[in-house]
């Protein structure tokens, strides 16, 4: 519930701002609803619902406005009005930015307080799980990271990964990146600086077949490299596994399995497994089904380190602890996707922030990777979008508080003319900023990602 401190001064703003008539004066002061739930837990239609904030929302679908809940409340603050439940709160939090004199408190931060300061006076280590992160509460991994300023995206690392946990995409396809694989395949030595000594050439055909962009061709007997035009950059994106450890986690026969920070892998227990659930958990895809018949799965690294000494030239790939103290840029929108998306349920959604729990938090970066506004900070260049969704207001649930309106970042939710809450499609991202403040439950909600280009 919401209390009223001594600071206020009757003005009533919190009054006329509430959607729910849930506030009124007593003695000149605000007083509200203290969120009990006795309606709910009465109410013969089971139309009165708890919401995820703590409050109770009224279904008009199912209310047939019988009165049992006015008759059960223990502040006489509920009523029946043209049909119609009032003055039962949603914890929806309109009061508290509406009191000019900052009166209204969050009784939720109260409690928690006194707790802090109970706990804390008999020397225990036990925290209520709402307490504040500490500064210095990290979250942590060692893996292995690529310096995108260095990284050339030559593919040399991917070829050499024994594991096939490193994926690179290049633009334009067919040209060389100067990689330098075909010289160290060649038997004759006849390549150096990306260029073929015709005379020492052998036509072995060992470079073409080991060239991982195809830029190797034959030609009247003569080898070819394919290089870059003059003004032509490579383009494109290298994804390596995490090992963050979620496919171990997944994995149901346990042929994986994280040994002292590195992930191992064992074959013959891998044999019996149907679901394939390790494929689904890892967040950036390289995990995948293999073509060797030895092994059902390739893409997670050992942490061997050969895709450090491969790429000796530009060090763009070392060992490194990647940490994350849970912070968030400015450009959270509080659309609630990380707290959807984290697979460990270690991000807690508060209005205009995100609450991280580093001891659940495995670093895995699909919050990031979902983010649609790059707020969280990522190691990947693995990404997903928004590729389509749908948003509708129901009118019968929704109590007109108008949060939707403020958190949407797009000014996609408006109110009509019939002072219905509307959704414009042609605005909307199905970013769920709106799904996740309305304190009813009152927005139908779906969407679906897609592996962003």
């Amino acid at each position: 519930m919401f209390l009223t401190t001594k600071e206020c001064k009757g003005s009533g703003e919190c009054i006329q701002e509430c959607p729910t008539g849930a506030i009124r004066l007593i003695d000149g002061k605000a007083f509200s609803c203290i969120t009990c739930g006795a309606c709910m837990e009465a109410c013969p239609n089971r139309a009165i619902l708890r919401n995820k904030y703590g409050g109770y929302v009224v279904d008009r679908a199912k209310c047939n406005a019988c009165g049992v809940c006015e008759l059960t409340c223990p502040v006489n603050s509920i009523r029946i009005e043209d049909g119609v439940v009032k003055g039962i709160c949603s914890r929806c939090g309109v009061c508290v930015s509406a009191c000019p004199e900052k009166a209204r408190i969050d009784a939720y931060d109260v409690i928690e307080d006194r707790q802090l300061k109970f706990l804390e006076s008999l020397n225990l280590t036990i925290q209520p799980p709402m307490r504040s992160k500490k500064v210095d509460e990290i979250a942590e991994r060692t893996c292995l990271v690529t310096n995108t300023e260095k990284c050339t995206l030559c593919r040399r690392c991917e070829y050499y990964c024994p594991t096939d946990a490193i994926m690179v995409e290049v633009d334009p396809q067919g040209k060389c990146t100067e990689c330098r694989v075909c010289e160290d395949v060649c038997p004759a030595d006849a390549i150096e600086n990306c260029t073929i000594d015709q005379e020492k050439c052998t036509v072995c055909l060992k470079c073409l077949k080991e060239c991982p962009n195809q830029a190797i061709s034959v030609d009247n007997f003569q080898v070819k490299i394919n290089k870059l035009e003059p003004g032509e950059e490579v383009e494109g994106k290298l994804i390596s596994c995490l090992n963050c450890g979620l496919c171990a986690d997944a994995c149901e026969s346990g042929a994986l399995k994280m040994v002292e920070g590195h992930m191992r892998y064992d074959p013959t227990l891998c044999e019996g497994c149907e679901t394939m659930a390790c494929i689904d958990a890892c967040p950036v895809g390289t995990l995948r089904v293999s073509e060797d018949p030895e092994q059902k799965i390739k893409g997670f690294c050992v942490s061997c380190g050969r895709c450090v000494k491969a790429c000796d030239l530009n060090e763009a790939r070392s060992f490194q602890k990647v940490t994350w103290d849970g912070s968030v840029s400015e450009d959270c929108i509080s659309c609630g996707i990380c707290a959807e998306i984290c697979p460990k349920e270690a991000i807690t959604l508060h209005r205009g922030t995100i609450e991280v729990d580093t001891n659940k938090c495995v670093l895995c970066e699909k919050c990031a990777i979902h983010c649609p506004t790059n707020a969280i900070p990522t190691t990947t260049m693995r990404k997903k979008s928004i590729k389509e969704g749908f948003a509708f207001v129901q009118d019968k649930l929704c109590m007109n508080c108008k949060l939707c309106t403020k958190i949407c970042p797009e000014e996609a939710i408006k109110e009509d003319a019939d002072g219905k809450i509307v959704v414009d499609d042609s605005k909307c991202i199905y970013c769920g900023a709106c799904n996740n403040a309305c304190p009813a439950r009152a927005i139908l909600f779906e969407r679906e990602f897609e592996v962003a280009p």
